[in-house]
């Protein structure tokens, strides 16, 4: 039986695999810019409108090549936990669930929690699987 944990946050996903008492990590970084909509307004008006609209699109197809990164990853596993900061978490959740039947299925909960340190987010996952 093949447990998988993701913790992932808008930068990075770490992926831990349990199985036959064997603990493995992988780290995928993504290429999500880091731009803030509101932050950047200075003038505002038409131009900025554009400018947002089109970082907007050019980060949807930036999180969906980092989805299918994590998605390859997984797509093997038997039970799996998708936890995190902020929303990238449950993002992935969704895209999970319209897109990769196959794998939602396979999501045990959804979860959001702080940031955590490689050590940590083993260890969380090491727990979760423990207790069910």
């Amino acid at each position: 039986m093949k447990n998988t944990g993701i913790w992932l946050d808008k930068s990075r996903a770490l992926i831990v695999n349990l199985e036959n008492d064997k603990e493995t990590m992988k780290v995928i970084h993504s290429d999500i810019d880091n731009y803030n909509v509101t932050a950047n307004r200075h003038v505002g008006g038409a131009k900025e409108i554009v400018k947002d609209i089109k970082y907007l699109e050019r980060e949807k197809q930036q999180f969906k090549s980092y989805f299918k990164d994590i998605t390859q990853e997984i797509n093997d596993t038997d039970a799996l936990v998708i936890f995190g900061p902020a929303e990238t978490y449950k993002k992935f959740a969704k895209e999970l669930e319209e897109n990769h039947k196959n794998v939602s299925m396979k999501i045990k909960d959804i979860r959001k929690t702080d940031s955590m340190t490689d050590n940590q987010v083993v260890a969380w996952v090491r727990d979760f699987f423990e207790s069910k």
